[in-house]
């Protein structure tokens, strides 16, 4: 399944780390208190209680994503991101991810239910492995006959495994953590943003607190 791993966060020159850093930005008016940390907390939980969200863009985070390509699709919508993605122009695809079946919500296109029977699930989980043998296989012959390989990935199925690196703003992963970790969001996309959750959790444990994530 998909993975979510630490890759950065922004520290400064000298001892602040990223909430500091945005600390320190948010008093530019007030030079002779920058560097008051003590405080710090208290300042971040004030900027978040009055939407003052400025400051949380001076702080970034870059993780690195293992999914497939049809949620990558889905990630690469948030466009207040910097991503670096596999390119299957110049690597060879070698793997899948498969993914458990679930049933369509009647009364919401956007939602699956999770109540088919173990026979289907079975089944689902065949016929994946199915598809990407044949494809990987014909995907093989492409690239053996000469074909590029960024003509020859157009016979690879959307669950084909891709990393991808994801860089923004504090600012810009909070609204992608609120918004992804709500209903609505595909489950597969809502398990890689909770492992963002987590992770920014520990690395701004007193932005989190203030959100109320912690």
């Amino acid at each position: 399944m998909s993975d979510v791993k630490l890759i950065a966060v922004t520290k400064s020159s000298g001892d602040m780390n990223a909430e500091e850093i945005i600390s320190y930005v948010a008093r530019v008016s007030n030079p002779t208190n920058q560097s008051n940390f003590e405080t710090a907390p208290k300042l971040l939980a004030y900027l978040i209680k009055h939407s003052h969200w400025s400051p949380f863009e001076h702080a970034h985070m870059t993780v690195e994503i293992t999914t497939s390509r049809g949620i990558a699709a889905q990630i690469l919508r948030h466009r207040s991101f910097v991503f670096q993605e596999f390119s299957q122009r110049y690597a060879q695809s070698t793997d899948y991810i498969s993914y458990p079946a679930r049933r369509q919500d009647l009364k919401n296109r956007q939602n699956s239910v999770d109540d088919m029977s173990h026979d289907d699930q079975v089944w689902f989980s065949n016929v994946q492995a199915d598809v990407w043998e044949m494809s990987k296989r014909l995907y093989d012959e492409a690239l053996k006959r000469g074909v590029a390989k960024e003509q020859a990935r157009f016979l690879l199925p959307l669950n084909t495994k891709t990393v991808m690196y994801m860089t923004g703003n504090v600012r810009s992963w909070i609204h992608y953590i609120d918004l992804r970790t709500a209903n609505g969001t595909q489950q597969e996309h809502a398990d890689i943003a909770s492992q963002v959750k987590r992770i920014f959790s520990e690395q701004f444990p007193n932005v989190s607190k203030a959100l109320n994530w912690t």
